[in-house]
């Protein structure tokens, strides 16, 4: 991220923090690492909160919706600002659970930064996996957080390897625990050598800084020794020094992991326990330290929507406006509320962007300054902000804001596809348009919400990431919007997708006493590897099918694949060539070709052979020893495939693949086998073909329906 470009830049005279003192940071985890508790200690240190909140008293500032007061979970990511020692810090904390991790993907687009809460006991686990990838493919820079330091099993050495390894990083412990356990009082800081201690009864306001104690020396000495090393391999300047036999003084290894961690080569590591208020200050130092501000990531690269040509933006004030919308969030006091990061110029409230999927302009009505969900109005916002817009009326999560003079499309946010659905019906009449707009704001905010209705049974299907995902759904329905509505058994997502190359030649002709209707396709379908999706290709040439005629055939071959050909399921894996066809001067019209389209879909579909395929989940099973057995059998018995299993003490981790169709009810099943002690996670891994007997039963159901 960082080059040797000359980053110059203007800065606007109504901004209050400069622009190298702005820090847009989000906390990353697997759930009950601990994120919200550390967020909450840092709305507290900053001077933000005057009371702590706890995530297990429901009193949390980030967990303000109430299905999260009451589950103890982080459902949607919150924004706040809050300022540590003249740096300006945009959080934002997400959630840990798989089903919501939409919201930690449409975060991470936008951030700079962020911090990867990792419990002392657990180390790397599933979902920390997972957001770790997530973090990877928007290049964003890491620092790591050992939390619950304190705890009855705690190990930060081994959570140090733990990430080494798992995650294929390089993890440079820059503190060190002074105690272990219960008798965890404080932490090394290895750079400065110096000891920091915590008082509880002060709320770990005051620090108490010491010499090292003289056990911990020789292991100090150490730990800077291997910074300086690492440093060495990927910084030049560290290298030099090392080459000549110099020591690095203390500024210049600063200087060299900020610019280490900003190109992605290292990951400082920090250690604490934010429950019991002790090392979140020092974990701020290594924010505003190490990470970087909107300077360092200083080309935004994007795309001219009119040429398709690359274009790119810097950071500055005076530039040209642009921004990404990324969060959309239904106020029941302002309304529709427009999360934006803005990546160059400054935009005042009231002034007209452009968007450029819309090609329409858009006032923005009022900007404001999210603090969970309280707000402040501003009336400007700057190059580096992060806020939220009222008055956009058709922006979506993703879309680029602009002016229309300079125009810029960024990169968007791609978003996994649902795996689970069910029906969902008004109780009463009254309640059908009730019903209606509230499932579109919903799905208006979240991009992994889907809604469609069944046109054989004319039922409301609604789609989301799993069972969680839609019981939280299905209760704001009825808290946030007042719609009494009937939902049926989630089911599974079921995709199809062919088995060989098989070609149509479809004409649809209709002849009545007037003008007729004339379509005539010929297309080639072709099967593709796992995650293709689906593709259709126009090879038409000579003027064959006029070109009016293409997008109504497009049309139809995409809604016929939308609502498949086996059991009804959308079809994925996919190639379709337009390859040939011919067309009536009179009689042919665009319903004409849209309905050959379909017809020739089907017809290819079928000479092809079908499949349906399922999700397969990653699923990982923490359980007593004495249980594994019981486990590993009700594993295999939910046609599971186990793929590893690890030992730790008296407790064994298996990671296993299982069809997400065998593990409705799982939860309770594992609590009976291991009398309420094992404990396990999932995530969405892949899809796979279904067992012929398995899909002979769903097509049987599904035609029953």
């Amino acid at each position: 991220m960082l080059n040797n470009v000359k980053k110059e830049f203007k800065e606007a005279e109504g901004r209050t923090v400069p622009l190298a003192k702005v820090r847009n940071i989000g906390i990353m985890a697997h759930i009950d690492a601990g994120k919200t508790t550390v967020s909450e200690r840092i709305l507290y240190y900053t001077g933000k909160n005057y009371k702590m909140g706890e995530v297990h008293e429901g009193t949390a500032t980030m967990d303000w919706m109430v299905q999260e007061q009451e589950r103890g979970i982080t459902i949607t990511s919150a924004a706040t600002t809050c300022v540590w020692k003249d740096h300006k810090i945009n959080l934002i904390d997400t959630p840990g659970h798989v089903d919501f991790t939409a919201e930690v993907e449409r975060s991470l687009r936008v951030l700079d930064g962020a911090v990867a809460v990792f419990c002392a006991v657990g180390g790397v686990q599933p979902q920390s996996e997972t957001v770790w990838r997530q973090s990877k493919k928007y290049n964003v820079p890491i620092i790591a957080f050992v939390n619950k330091m304190d705890r009855t099993g705690a190990d930060f050495m081994k959570v140090v390897e733990d990430i080494r390894l798992k995650l294929g990083i390089t993890a440079v412990p820059i503190q060190l625990p002074i105690g272990k356990e219960g008798d965890f009082v404080g932490i090394v800081d290895v750079i400065e050598k110096k000891a920091l201690y915590f008082n509880l009864d002060e709320l770990g306001v005051k620090v108490d800084v010491r010499e090292i104690p003289d056990e911990l020396k020789e292991e100090s000495e150490l730990a800077l020794k291997y910074i300086v090393e690492c440093l060495a391999e990927v910084d030049e300047h560290i290298m030099g020094l090392f080459l000549e036999d110099k020591k690095p003084d203390e500024q210049e290894i600063k200087d060299a992991i900020r610019r280490t961690v900003v190109s992605g080569d290292i990951v400082p590591v920090t250690c604490g326990s934010a429950f019991k208020y002790k090392a979140v200050q020092p974990l701020l130092d290594a924010v505003i330290s190490y990470l970087p501000s909107p300077v360092d990531v200083w080309e935004i690269k994007g795309t001219d929507p009119e040429t398709e040509l690359p274009v790119s933006r810097h950071v500055g004030d005076t530039e040209p406006f642009s921004a990404l919308a990324f969060k959309i969030m239904n106020d029941p006091y302002v309304g529709k509320l427009i999360f934006f990061r803005v990546y160059s110029g400054a935009v005042t409230k009231g002034t007209t962007v452009y968007n450029p999927r819309t090609r329409r302009r858009e006032r923005l009505g009022r900007i404001l300054q999210m603090h969970a969900n309280h707000r402040n109005d501003l009336d400007e916002v700057f190059s580096g902000d992060i806020a939220a817009a009222v008055g956009l009326k058709n922006v979506t999560t993703g879309d680029t804001l602009c002016i229309e003079n300079k125009q810029i499309v960024l990169e968007s946010v791609k978003f996994p596809e649902p795996v689970i659905s069910m029906a969902v019906e008004p109780k009463t009449s009254a309640d059908r348009d009730k019903l209606y707009d509230a499932l579109g704001a919903l799905s208006d905010e979240d991009p992994t919400f889907r809604v469609r209705t069944d046109e054989e049974t004319g039922q409301t299907l609604i789609a989301g990431m799993g069972e969680l995902h839609l019981e939280i759904i299905r209760d704001r329905l009825l808290r946030e919007y007042k719609v009494e509505a009937n939902t049926g058994k989630p089911e599974v997502a079921y995709r199809e997708t062919i088995n060989k190359t098989a070609e149509s030649n479809t004409k649809f002709v209709r002849q009545s006493g007037g003008r007729g209707q004339y379509g005539h396709v010929i297309i080639k379908m072709e099967p593709k590897p796992r995650g293709f999706g689906f593709v259709i290709e126009n090879k038409v040439v000579g003027g064959r099918i006029p070109k009016e005629f293409i997008k109504p055939i497009e049309k139809g071959l995409t809604e016929a694949g939308t609502t498949g050909v086996l059991a009804g399921y959308p079809m994925v894996d996919v190639n379709i060539e337009i390859l040939d066809g011919s067309y009536h001067p009179v009689d042919s019209s665009e319903l004409a070709f849209k309905i050959a389209a379909s017809m020739a879909f089907k017809d290819a579909a079928r000479k092809a052979g079908m499949t349906l395929l399922e999700p397969i989940m990653k699923v990982e099973i923490t359980t007593p020893d004495e249980n594994m057995g019981d486990v590993i059998g009700d594993t295999s018995s939910r046609r599971g495939q186990i793929i590893e299993l690890e030992t730790k003490g008296t407790t064994t981790t298996i990671l296993a693949h299982t069809p997400l169709s065998e593990l409705f009810g799982y939860a309770t099943a594992l609590r009976s086998l291991s009398r309420g002690r094992a404990s396990y996670s999932m995530e969405p891994s892949h899809f796979e073909r279904v067992p012929s007997e398995v899909q002979k039963q769903i097509v049987e159901k599904e035609n029953i329906k």
